[in-house]
């Protein structure tokens, strides 16, 4: 497994991760707006709508806030707040470099309280391309190895036309090029899989290796940044070792 997803899993266990509910359906309501504006509201055409409904449920999002959502994004309900998608660069401590995919309503506020976040964890935004060149963006599934045995989910993979399929810590992660994210879901869906998470994400091309203190130090501070009522996505190069792991599992 990824260390991302080892972090993830952590953070889940000592409930760091959107601990206040009204911040998990914040971010929730903002992804489903944002997948029917870009797809419609038609959940069976568009695939992305339907992970992102998935995920509501999954989360208990009562069903009118769902459906309220579909509509904001749809245009069929005009409550006068515009959101639009933003990518920001920067360095963490020691240079790690990040990304970060951001839904807002207010382009200033996010970037002030992006700067402050950076800033205060003795990191630093950067220029649009100065950080990007150093990701790529592919389709990535998760789920638990109960749901799919490893060698189904290879060959399910690779028909799909999948990069890696990994198992590790009783979860399967599939990893495709974009153009395959739908192939993949379908693929899925068919064999009545359900992800705990789908979609794209940026990747590092090399990723940098640090101290055991250093890597928790630039752990609390991306986990700093994700914790912004704007932030959907906070990605880096930083590799996370299991050294690191466990002492941020034991702070």
């Amino acid at each position: 497994m990824s260390g991302h997803s080892k972090w993830s899993t952590i953070k889940r266990k000592k409930g760091a991760a959107d601990a206040k509910r009204g911040a998990v359906f914040t971010r929730l309501t903002r992804e489903i707006v944002m997948a029917a504006r870009d797809g419609g509201s038609d959940i069976d055409s568009n695939f992305r709508l339907r992970l992102a409904v998935d995920k509501a449920r999954g989360e208990n999002m009562p069903k009118d806030n769902i459906e309220r959502a579909i509509k904001r994004g749809a245009g069929e309900d005009k409550d006068g707040v515009v959101f639009e998608q933003i990518t920001y660069e920067g360095y963490a401590p020691h240079g790690v470099a990040v990304m970060v995919e951001t839904v807002t309503d207010n382009r200033n506020r996010t970037v002030s309280d992006l700067r402050h976040a950076f800033t205060k964890a003795g990191g630093n935004m950067a220029e649009p391309g100065a950080v990007g060149w150093q990701f790529e963006r592919v389709a990535f599934f998760s789920f638990h190895s109960s749901a799919m045995n490893f060698d189904k989910a290879f060959e399910l993979g690779i028909e799909a036309g999948a990069n890696d399929v990994v198992e590790d810590e009783g979860h399967i992660e599939i990893t495709a090029p974009v153009e395959a994210f739908k192939i993949v879901a379908d693929a899925l869906h068919k064999a009545k899989v359900q992800p705990e998470e789908a979609g794209l994400r940026l990747i590092p091309k090399q990723e940098m290796e640090l101290s055991a203190d250093d890597t928790v130090q630039v752990l609390k501070a991306l986990e700093t940044i994700e914790d912004l009522d704007d932030v959907q996505n906070v990605y880096s190069n930083l590799k996370v070792s299991d050294e690191a792991l466990a002492a941020l599992e034991a702070a």
